[in-house]
């Protein structure tokens, strides 16, 4: 994000411009977001279908990669569940696609370069790495229910143990299966 572009001419008013997190009980916004084949794709795609919706900084770094092939190791009990599993990063589409192969990733990468629907969700925020101040996606993850409800929000998610964290949660929130 280009930090002084005219509508914010300083820091301090993108940091007071970001969005509220969306929280458990809000409705999940609808979407249309490129994916990694570059075909847009609509939120409906995933309607009457509980949704593991993760939004993660970067492809094939570290801790998105960890993140994204423990979802990818996990996808006979999601699917067992009923459950389907989106990513969403700033990355495009190509960078999608190479990081798709590279790891055999079994679910789709979504586009979501202008950072529009993170901020929507509330997970484009400020960071600070060494000090340094930016903004970028924030690793986090949403449960939503087969309505369209959001059920679980982890902010500011810690790789190690999220996935069981997640399954957990649908077991608690949603029973643990749906017919999908």
């Amino acid at each position: 994000m280009i930090l002084d572009r005219p509508a914010f001419p300083n820091l301090q008013q993108v940091i007071s411009s970001m969005s509220e997190w969306l929280e458990a009980g809000d409705q999940l916004p609808k979407f249309s977001l490129r994916d990694d084949a570059g075909n847009q794709v609509e939120s409906t795609r995933w309607s009457g279908r509980p949704l593991v919706l993760y939004f993660y900084p970067k492809d094939d770094t570290p801790g998105c990669t960890k993140q994204a092939c423990a979802f990818r190791d996990s996808a006979s009990r999601l699917q067992e569940m009923g459950v389907a599993v989106v990513g969403i990063s700033c990355d495009t589409a190509e960078s999608h696609a190479k990081f798709r192969d590279k790891y055999s990733l079994n679910f789709p990468l979504l586009v979501d370069q202008d950072h529009q629907f993170a901020e929507r969700l509330g997970a484009w925020r400020e960071k600070n790495m060494y000090g340094k101040k930016s903004m970028g996606i924030q690793r986090s993850t949403f449960l939503v229910d087969a309505s369209g409800t959001i059920v679980k929000v982890w902010k500011r998610v810690r790789v190690d143990g999220h996935v069981d964290q997640v399954l957990a949660a649908i077991e608690e929130q949603l029973g643990g299966a749906s017919d999908g």
